[in-house]
């Protein structure tokens, strides 16, 4: 399963979603086990807010497509954002701010409903 995030550089939950700096993304196997993390320099904090609301949706989509995502962990969202990738059939799940590989981890394991 691969998961992503938005990664401060302290290592935390960036609580930034669309205005994120970097992502991370980790792959977990089915034993729950971190099996790979990488940290993707996205720079949707300045990308925000050059052109079009939804260009920028668009650059989010392409990421999570091309980093074949299963889940989107964040601690916060705005609603258009949110109804973006749950069109997307991604599960999103929302975490407090703590180590974003624990939250990557402890986001497999949880049951999709």
């Amino acid at each position: 399963m691969k998961l992503t995030v938005p990664v401060a550089e302290d290592g935390q939950i960036d609580p930034r979603f669309g205005k994120a700096v970097r992502m991370g993304v980790g792959s977990v196997t089915d034993e729950g086990e971190l099996q790979d993390w990488q940290i993707h320099e996205v720079g949707w904090d300045v990308l925000h807010d050059q052109g079009e609301h939804g260009q920028h949706h668009a650059r989010i989509v392409r990421f999570l497509k091309d980093n074949g995502i299963d889940r989107v962990i964040f601690a916060h969202m705005g609603q258009p954002m949110m109804h973006t990738i749950n069109k997307m059939g991604l599960l999103l799940i929302e975490a407090p701010i703590m180590d974003a590989k624990d939250a990557v981890v402890q986001a497999a394991a949880l049951e999709q409903q």
